[in-house]
Formats: C-alpha cells, structure tokens, sequence
C-alpha cells in the first residue's frame, strides 16, 4: 500500500516519519482554522493550546506539503502508525486530490490521505470552535505544554508558509497578532519566523522514523 499524506501544520516543517518523495501544493476546498485544542503536547487540560484544522471553504486553497511512503507494508504500516498516535486529536482521515500548480484543471495526485477534525464540541472532544481574534491571540501567547509552548508552533508554520512562498493571510493575521500580545513586535528571531510583522499579501531532507516520545518532544500536530 503505497500512500500520501498531506501536511498542513507541523507535518509541513518536521513530519518525523521516512518518505520517500515529498511535493509542495494544495488541496482545494480547504482552509486553516485555529479551532483545535491540543492539551498534552503544546498545551495541557487545564490551559488547551490551539492547534490547526481544516475547515470545509468552497473556492479557498490550502498549501502545504504531500509525502510519499512506500517500500514495503512493514515500513508504511510503520509510518501509519506513528502519524495515528500523532494526530490523535484528529478524528478524521479523508481523501483529497492534491494540485501542484494553481494553473491546473486536473490534480496531480488523488487519494491523498489528510488529518482532519470533525466541527462539532459533542462529538470532537478536541474541537474549541472559532474565537475572536484576539482573544486566539492571548490563548496562544500564554498556552504550554510538555512539547513546548503554542506559539513556537504558530511561528514555525509561518515560517514555513513564508519559505516556500505561500503564506496564509490568517497565519499571518494572527501571528502578527501574537507579537502583539507578546509585546515582541519587530523584536522576533527572523531565523524562526521570517519577517517580523509580515504584513498581508494582495492578491526538509527525509527524516529517519523516531519513537513517538521523542517526537513529539519536538513538534506537535
């Protein structure tokens, strides 16, 4: 079973399973949403952080990463296996097709395999919904957990939007936001982030599968 997965969030910038071939592009249909709580990696129960999610968006684009593993059932069973305990707070697993090019009718790949979350606080345990703004903003500023704090997370995905040339308008937003609440403007790591204060546009060599513990002591999804 040869398959692809598509990266959106941290799965775009540390996937921490061994691919094969990876391609940047989109999928359709989709866009961000910061409406997913994660309360063991860069949060806890009592203080969630907020994590991405896709939400449904007719005409939207969503850019990110797709990887390739194949070589056998041992080695995609492998890699199944740790993006599931991974994205565990994502209760869905659907097949898009996934473009390369935004000049393109038909889709380079079909079937590819993306984490997503149900909408709905009675059967999504992990969903919080939207939030004002600002009030995102000081969630994410504050939230920490055992993997590190939440607004590492929101940075590097910034970062790594801005470094293949396809930033999201709302990542922007909001990390800009951050930097507010932060009182950091202007003053961020550009070798973590990019620019400080981007304002909003107008119009990773394969890595050796690692145990979940020391995974996610780097990145979470």
């Amino acid at each position: 079973m040869v398959f692809w997965v598509f990266g959106y969030g941290s799965l775009a910038w540390n996937p921490g399973f061994e691919f094969d071939e990876k391609i940047m592009g989109f999928i359709k249909d989709y866009k961000r949403v910061f409406d997913l709580a994660c309360i063991d990696h860069r949060g806890t129960p009592d203080h969630p952080a907020r994590t991405c999610t896709l939400e449904e968006a007719e005409g939207s684009i969503c850019w990110g990463v797709a990887y390739c593993v194949s070589g056998g059932p041992e080695r995609e069973r492998a890699a199944m296996e740790y993006l599931e305990r991974r994205e565990c707070e994502y209760d869905k697993k659907t097949l898009v097709d996934f473009y390369k090019t935004e000049d393109s009718s038909q889709p380079t790949l079909q079937g590819v395999i993306v984490f997503t979350s149900t909408p709905d606080k009675i059967s999504n345990k992990y969903y919080l919904g939207p939030a004002p703004l600002e009030d995102m903003a000081r969630q994410i500023a504050t939230a920490s957990g055992p993997c590190g704090n939440n607004r590492d997370y929101l940075f590097r995905l910034e970062k790594a939007l801005f470094d293949i040339g396809h930033e999201d308008d709302h990542i922007i937003e909001l990390a800009n936001e951050v930097r507010k609440v932060l009182g950091t403007a202007g003053k961020i790591d550009k070798k973590l982030v990019g620019p400080s204060r981007i304002p909003l546009k107008d119009n990773v060599p394969s890595l050796k599968l690692r145990p979940l513990q020391e995974a996610i002591a780097t990145d979470s999804s």
